[in-house]
């Protein structure tokens, strides 16, 4: 009988301890792909460091311990300081270690100039992390290893799923999955209110919207069928479907949700080139 293979063990640290990195930092220790006491960060702020001191993470006294005791260290500090924590971390970093951006609209030749660092990786998650289903895309600079790619890949799996694009793509997925949520929520809200202009408690077209998402949702990913085709499926002929498909068409629903993702993404590329 063949032996059980170790568990790839390493040392995560967090530069930046917000609401992401707790994300991130929960699911990798619920996931069981690094255990607590592998993880660590710092704060200033007591109730920040009390938060992932409850569920096991080791707190340092500075950013420069972290990096200094971490192999992977995760950058997700908001992107206007990257710069600026970067340089001031440079004498900390060395060739072993691997840093990772999730700092949007940072690119992977400024995170290398700023921070001497070569082996590199850029992450773009976004917010329903929180809940375990983030969509994440990632791209690795050319120093990075395919261990280095592997070990990422599975810290980001643990709070959603994950994809690999070139960085070219990046301000797009910005755009998409990045800035989407928000387009999300603000259909969810309206379809509610529908509801509620057509009769139904408050409460419970809320749920109906939120969990018709989810399911709609669901459905897409995974029967692997077009959206389209799954549309056709519950638009019967001269049906209710099909006469509110036709009201979304008269107000250019598609069109103006596709305007926003272009929008968003040039608003993006706008704040990077800055």
């Amino acid at each position: 009988m063949a032996a059980l293979s170790a568990p790839d063990m390493f040392k995560l640290g967090f530069i930046g301890a917000g609401n992401m990195a707790e994300s991130i930092a929960r699911g990798v220790a619920k996931s069981g792909v690094l255990p607590p006491a592998s993880i660590r960060t710092t704060h200033r702020r007591t109730d920040r460091r009390l938060v992932f001191q409850s569920f096991g993470v080791k707190i340092l006294e500075t950013n420069a311990q972290v990096v200094d005791d971490s192999d992977i260290i995760i950058l997700s500090v908001k992107p206007q300081i990257v710069k600026k924590v970067l340089v001031e971390l440079k004498p900390f970093f060395s060739e072993e270690k691997v840093l990772v951006s999730i700092a949007a609209g940072i690119k992977l030749k400024d995170l290398q100039e700023w921070s001497g660092q070569r082996r590199i990786i850029r992450v773009m998650p976004n917010t329903p992390a929180a809940v375990g289903q983030a969509a994440s895309v990632m791209c690795a600079g050319e120093m990075a290893t395919k261990k280095d790619e592997e070990r990422v890949a599975s810290l980001f799996s643990a709070i959603g799923k994950v994809w690999t694009a070139d960085e070219k793509y990046f301000d797009a997925v910005t755009g998409l999955s990045g800035s989407g949520p928000a387009y999300i929520y603000l259909a969810i809200e309206a379809l509610a209110d529908g509801g509620v202009a057509a009769g139904l408690p408050r409460d419970l077209a809320l749920g109906l919207a939120s969990q018709t998402v989810l399911g709609a949702a669901a459905m897409v990913n995974h029967t692997g069928k077009h959206p389209g085709q799954l549309k056709d499926a519950v638009a019967s002929p001269a049906g209710t479907t099909i006469a509110g498909i036709q009201e979304l068409e008269r107000g250019a629903f598609r069109s103006t949700l596709m305007n926003a993702v272009v929008a968003a993404t040039k608003r993006c590329r706008e704040l990077s080139q800055t």
